[in-house]
């Protein structure tokens, strides 16, 4: 049951990063597009925002869970 519930959460943590990966890419898909042309044209009419990519900035948000079997 350890080895398990140890795989289950590595597992889970890849994929929350792959996740969070996947939409920082579409973040910058989308910049990149709303800034070329034609599409600055559009985006500033109708003042569609810039995106901002997923950061943690707190260390401790940034830690795995600890489990403690006792």
């Amino acid at each position: 049951n350890m080895a398990q519930l140890t795989e289950e959460l590595t597992s889970t943590e890849n994929k929350i990063s792959f996740a969070r990966q996947a939409y920082n890419d579409s973040v910058m898909v989308y910049n990149t597009a709303r800034e070329t042309f034609p599409n600055n044209f559009v985006s500033g009419i109708f003042n569609f925002a810039a995106a901002e990519l997923f950061q943690v900035d707190n260390a401790a948000e940034r830690q795995a869970p600890q489990v403690k079997f006792s």
